[in-house]
């Protein structure tokens, strides 16, 4: 799905954006354009983006126990 229209940043690639380490929206303009423009997809790319960082970032209590 288009995320930014203007730049033709899709949910993809803000998802790939937060696989590679990136974590605030300043950081997303900046390395897909997102946002740069008319301004109208910060909400829904900033939504995106934690709710992608929050994934990763899970912690996984199975392998903490097993340690």
């Amino acid at each position: 799905m288009y995320v930014c229209i203007c730049n033709g940043v899709t949910d993809r690639d803000i998802r790939e954006a937060a696989e590679g380490g990136c974590r605030t929206m300043p950081e997303l303009t900046m390395r897909t354009g997102a946002g740069s423009t008319c301004g109208s997809c910060i909400e829904m790319a900033t939504d995106i983006l934690e709710q992608a960082r929050a994934v990763r970032e899970l912690p996984l209590p199975l392998l903490q126990n097993a340690a």
